[in-house]
């Protein structure tokens, strides 16, 4: 049945402020330095004609990974698509970072000191950096903690950390922010040392932040960079599947303040982990409860960020449609429901920043990893970071199968608002009236799977997508959302 939904101009309340770079990204280290990665799906798989073979266990990761070289960011594809998105924060970790020895004078040669799996060349990080000035970002990294970390078992010291540090600074663009670790609640799959748990992680993030405040006060301290205590959302419980600390407990062992709470969001585990549990079919991608997931993670989160540092933003440092490496869908237009939901309901619940994983890698990447193109989640972040501004609204609407409606400010900086309508059924059109002058832009596809979107009926292609897409007007009239269709519908006073 179709529902209608009235558009304001004026007098909605305002809930908070959000961060002008909610939006957000990865790049994995594993890219910077070459290294193992999800493993591309089949384009049959991508289309949903052929089943992955999901691994029966843990103990199988090896099966869902492949070699990946370096990432090349002087590209011109990638840089010109990631400087499109605005000002943002890069997020340069995963778990290839907690085990990657820095060499920025090659007295290795090449060769992975014991204890470590990676090294980082000078020339290497010189590519970070220079990509992050040159796309007006902001940097945020997490350091190594492994093995060769802690020789004979000893505590972590911040020697390889303050090369990083230093380095950085000394090239002209400095680290804003740094997380300790990578995903420190399943550091018992891989421990750096024998019997090291949660005391010992916080023994040691309490040593880098301490490090940090005495010797590079400007850095943001964000921790602890928590994962999926219950999927972050799930129905089943992560503790089921493999070993893990609890975020709390985690917490409750470190004694230094941080200055942004951080975690980690995936609804679920993707194909590839199917058997082991936690997965969403993708006929349910559109569904009330798979949508509620991830602002659900930001209220359970919050609870532990009000607990542990109140009044801190909340970054989720790692979001996606699924941990291990996407669903087969993530590439398509089906996810840009999802990713648009997350946005709009995160900025209702908190104030912070989300890093989508990742800008060009696996199949959730913004871009396609080999040709660093424009996937259609890409269209939607860069629509988002055009239309939404920093100010929240309450929309006065309830949340619903077909109406999930947020406002904001408009990122232009005239009166009025900015609206996004996520009709998310399958089957009825939502109906939208506008009172006055405005604008908009409908975002839907052929199917849901299409590897391509289009914005007010023109499919948008990565030739001319960044000039060619733009806004219908509209004045005094009731707009037709079509099922599994965004809009974002800006609208003066």
């Amino acid at each position: 049945m179709n529902q209608t939904i009235k558009v304001q101009t004026g007098g909605l309340k305002k809930i908070r402020n959000i961060d002008e770079r909610l939006v957000s990204y990865n790049v994995e280290m594993t890219e910077v330095t070459g290294g193992t990665f999800w493993k591309a799906y089949t384009p049959e798989q991508i289309a949903g004609t052929e089943e992955f073979p999901p691994v029966k266990d843990f103990s199988e990761m090896g099966k869902l990974m492949q070699v990946y070289p370096p990432v090349d960011l002087y590209e011109e594809n990638i840089r010109k698509y990631a400087k499109a998105l605005g000002s943002v924060y890069v997020r340069v970790s995963g778990s290839w970072a907690t085990d990657t020895y820095y060499d920025f004078d090659g007295h290795t040669n090449g060769v992975i000191p014991k204890g470590y799996r990676a090294v980082l060349t000078k020339e290497q990080w010189n590519g970070v950096l220079d990509f992050v000035k040159a796309v007006d970002a902001k940097l945020l990294i997490s350091v190594s903690n492994c093995t060769g970390d802690h020789v004979d078992g000893k505590p972590w010291t911040p020697e390889q950390a303050k090369l990083l540090f230093d380095y950085s600074k000394e090239y002209g663009v400095p680290i804003s922010a740094a997380e300790f670790m990578n995903e420190p609640n399943v550091l018992q799959m891989t421990p750096p040392a024998e019997g090291y748990g949660a005391r010992e992680f916080g023994r040691d993030q309490d040593t880098f932040f301490h490090f940090l405040r005495e010797n590079y006060p400007e850095v943001l301290l964000v921790g602890p960079c928590a994962c999926a205590d219950t999927f972050d959302g799930g129905d089943i419980e992560m503790g089921d599947v493999l070993p893990m600390i609890s975020t709390e407990e985690l917490l409750s062992h470190c004694k230094e303040e941080m200055d942004v709470f951080s975690y980690h969001c995936y609804v679920g585990l993707s194909e590839r982990g199917a058997s082991v549990g936690g997965h969403w079919d993708a006929k349910d991608a559109l569904s009330e409860p798979y949508l509620a997931a991830a602002s659900r993670a930001a209220r359970n989160y919050g609870t532990i960020r009000d607990k542990y540092c109140p009044g801190a933003q909340m970054w989720v440092t790692e979001s996606a449609d699924a941990g291990l490496g996407g669903n087969t869908w993530a590439s398509t237009y089906m996810d840009v429901i999802r990713y648009a939901d997350e946005l709009g309901s995160f900025a209702t619940v908190t104030d912070g920043i989300i890093f989508h994983n990742t800008l060009a890698s696996s199949d959730y990447g913004l871009l396609d990893h080999e040709t660093h193109l424009p996937r259609p989640i890409y269209w939607l972040t860069y629509l988002w970071n055009q239309v939404m501004g920093t100010e929240v609204y309450d929309s006065g609407e309830e949340v619903r199968e077909g109406a999930h409606v947020y406002v904001h400010s408009r990122r232009d900086g005239k009166p009025g608002y900015a609206y996004v309508v996520i009709n998310n059924s399958k089957t009825d059109t939502t109906l939208v009236e506008i009172p006055g002058d405005g604008e908009v832009y409908l975002l839907d596809a052929k199917t849901l799977r299409a590897p391509q979107l289009r914005v007010n009926g023109q499919v948008v292609t990565p030739e001319d997508g960044l000039t060619a897409i733009e806004a219908k007007p509209v004045q005094k009239e009731t707009l037709e959302i079509s099922p599994a269709s965004v809009a974002f519908i800006v609208v003066c006073p």
